[in-house]
């Protein structure tokens, strides 16, 4: 494969390849929120930050469009504002969960707000063309919380995850504002076939959007319009106006047990 080529010639294994990611993530945390980082002092310097991202980049530095310091530079100046967008998504949170007690709360120990987190940085690093390293960025938040989130996704902020376990997000899905995603929600491709890897595939959600816990949207050119409700467990392959209202009209029945009956009958 040629990924692993050019990892080969560089002579970085693919074991402390992740190391060294994990290893900025936790560096890149600690300056956006202390109290994350694995670290004992918590806080990491900028200037830290940057040398771990530009030796970091370098192991992939024959697939950049730009050189590694370029595109550590870009990424420490533009820290402020992944951090802004981030403290709107934990607001955001904690205003529509009523469990949530507190911001810092939603910061320490929701995996939504996690996974969030790492999507953004992955996305960041996507957006300048990075190989292989915003995939595993968004693995490991994957591999910790259950929600998956691909890194080229686009989504606006605020954003809300509630629970999460089972989430899916594709790649080329369009998030907008203030939408809230519940367990089980997959926003997917109606085709997997290679041919389509550079066609839009998953569903554009738009502003002000509740999706409920096992709902499924799939299709490139699905369109969920702004302000609507998707109930839960409802499968979705077109599109719908905005305000709308969509459910899964499910039938159950209950009955008394034969062995319940009998008893009566004695």
């Amino acid at each position: 494969m040629q990924i692993f080529n050019f990892l080969h010639h560089e002579k970085i294994s693919g074991f402390s390849l992740k190391k060294r990611i994990l290893i900025f993530l936790d560096r890149v945390t600690g300056i956006m929120y202390p109290v994350l980082s694995e670290k004992a002092s918590g806080f990491c310097s900028e200037r830290k930050v940057r040398k771990c991202l530009s030796r970091l980049l370098k192991s992939v530095s024959e697939k950049l469009p730009e050189s590694p310091e370029f595109i550590a530079d870009r990424f420490m100046k533009e820290l402020p504002e992944i951090k802004r967008l981030l403290d709107a998504d934990a607001a955001f949170i904690m205003e529509g969960d009523p469990a949530a007690t507190s911001v810092d709360e939603v910061i320490i120990t929701y995996p939504g707000f996690y996974a969030i987190m790492v999507y953004r940085v992955a996305n960041r690093l996507a957006g300048y063309g990075v190989p292989l390293i915003p995939r595993i960025l968004t693995e490991h938040a994957h591999s910790v919380t259950g929600i998956d989130i691909h890194p080229k996704a686009t989504i606006d902020s605020p954003f809300f995850i509630d629970h999460g376990t089972g989430i899916v997000i594709g790649e080329t899905a369009m998030i907008g504002k203030r939408v809230k995603l519940y367990q089980g929600v997959t926003i997917g491709a109606l085709s997997v076939k290679k041919e389509m890897a550079n066609r839009k595939r998953h569903p554009t959600i738009e502003d002000d959007v509740v999706i409920y816990a096992g709902s499924t949207i799939l299709g490139g050119e699905t369109v969920i319009g702004h302000d609507s409700i998707i109930g839960g467990n409802v499968w979705l392959t077109s599109s719908v106006p905005p305000y709308s209202l969509v459910y899964h009209e499910n039938i159950i029945k209950v009955r008394e047990r034969n062995g319940n009956q009998n008893k009566k009958a004695d």
